[in-house]
């Protein structure tokens, strides 16, 4: 049976949250709630926004007129109205634009004898202006996420297991498809593995750390030309005891995070992948891309997900570093005997 991802290919997490009980959080942070939303229910709040709020200030400019009797007096030249030339609802409702967006087109204007008027003026200017701010802030915030940029750094679709200096490693590959780069750009790889502890209680989703050259700097990358990202296997690694039979059986996925700043913008991006079991080759590494041209270095990004395979033991690290371990010690016993040798 194919696993559940947790982390598709392109970075969505395949998590979905049910029986929230406590929606009322939604609304105390309104503007993140705004800014989460899909883009058509964006510009729907968008629109009803401007629009509610011209109804509704423009109902009660009418409604102003209509006890005032202005509406009355339309013929009555002697007649000073709160607002002149206002005539009915649809004059009242342009009235109400023109007053928040500061068009101003003068023929519909306030008179000096209308205070209650007045008051509404004011009231619809300052909460016009909160209107603008609000929504122009959301739309501007949402337009500036990172996310598209995201989709330009991409991931090898499988990662490998081959020999690195005489070590067996884990490696992927990472790259960046555009020339403005990713300031302070790092890297992070996570193990969603299902596990029992020893008291009995069950796990699905176990998160483990897999180290990616945090101890010595190299997860602090500089993603100018695509670079190969390892994970020795050493005793602190949880594939320690996994050899090339186990990992074809095992069940798990790979997690990888990559974070940094937008250069152009300074707004922090990230961008995800994952692997699963299946999606690991045993005995393959990476094919070059770069090349040396003529006062340049041209990456081939047509070979990204390009591997070949290469000898690699089919053991363990464990069962690996053991034999290593006979070996060095066989030779150093060897070497005192020949010296002893006449």
């Amino acid at each position: 049976r194919k696993r559940q991802r947790y982390v598709e290919k392109d970075g969505k997490c395949n998590v979905q949250h049910g029986n929230v009980r406590e929606t009322y959080r939604y609304l105390t942070d309104i503007f993140t709630t705004l800014v989460d939303l899909k883009w058509r229910f964006s510009l729907l709040v968008f629109i009803l926004a401007y629009a509610v709020t011209w109804l509704f200030f423009g109902l009660i400019w009418w409604f102003i007129a209509y006890c005032r009797g202005d509406l009355e007096h339309l013929e009555d030249h002697a007649w000073t109205p709160c607002v002149n030339n206002l005539n009915g609802f649809v004059s009242a409702f342009l009235f109400s634009i023109e007053t928040e967006t500061t068009i101003g087109y003068g023929h519909r204007v306030i008179t000096d004898k209308c205070p209650e008027g007045i008051v509404l003026l004011l009231l619809q200017a300052i909460l016009g202006s909160m209107v603008n701010a609000f929504m122009v802030g959301c739309m501007f915030v949402k337009i500036s996420q990172p996310n598209k940029r995201a989709e330009t750094l991409v991931f090898s679709s499988h990662a490998v297991v081959s020999l690195r200096d005489d070590r067996l490693c884990l490696m992927f590959r990472v790259g960046d498809l555009r020339d403005s780069h990713i300031v302070e750009a790092s890297i992070r790889a996570k193990l969603i593995k299902s596990k029992q502890t020893q008291e009995g209680e069950f796990i699905p989703l176990d998160q483990t750390d897999l180290s990616v050259g945090f101890e010595t700097g190299d997860d602090r990358l500089f993603l100018v030309s695509p670079l190969i990202i390892s994970h020795e296997i050493d005793e602190r690694s949880p594939f320690w005891d996994v050899s090339r039979h186990q990992l074809e059986k095992d069940d798990f996925e790979i997690v990888v995070i990559l974070e940094g700043m937008v250069e152009a913008t300074g707004m922090t991006c990230q961008a995800r992948s994952s692997y699963l079991a299946d999606e690991v080759l045993w005995g393959h590494r990476f094919a070059p891309l770069l090349s040396l041209e003529e006062g340049f270095y041209e990456v081939d990004y047509g070979g990204f997900h390009h591997t070949v395979p290469v000898p690699t033991p089919a053991c363990s690290a464990r069962q690996l570093a053991a034999a290593a371990a006979r070996r060095d010690a066989h030779l150093y016993w060897s070497i005192p005997s020949r010296l002893d040798q006449p």
